[in-house]
């Protein structure tokens, strides 16, 4: 998608603070973290939103939740704890429209979500 800005990130056009990468998807650092650490996963091809995954993006899927354990062990929050987001359409938090995962950690995150 030519106006993505997750699209750019993930060619290179957009630079962005790399934490992790791989043939499937990008891991960066947030640049408004919602926590000391907060880093986003993206597929490097477009998917606009979890309601848009299908059976035939299970690589994809795989590599992200991959991704989200390599980010948890380099930033050093594998073992204390960190917390995983996805947030899907406008009413669930979802922003940029290129499915993505945030990663949370660095501190004691507050129970619940809302």
């Amino acid at each position: 998608m030519e106006d993505c800005i997750f699209c750019k990130i993930a060619s290179g056009a957009i630079p962005s603070s790399k934490v992790y990468e791989d043939a499937e998807v990008l891991a960066f650092d947030d640049i408004h973290p919602m926590a000391p650490i907060h880093v986003v996963v993206i597929p490097k091809r477009h998917i606009p939103t979890l309601m848009d995954v299908t059976t035939g993006d299970a690589k994809t899927l795989v590599a992200m939740f991959k991704a989200a354990q390599e980010v948890a062990r380099s930033k050093g929050v594998a073992e204390k704890g960190f917390r995983v987001v996805i947030n899907c359409n406008k009413d669930g938090g979802q922003v940029v429209f290129h499915l993505h995962m945030h990663v949370l950690g660095g501190k004691k995150l507050k129970d619940g979500l809302a």
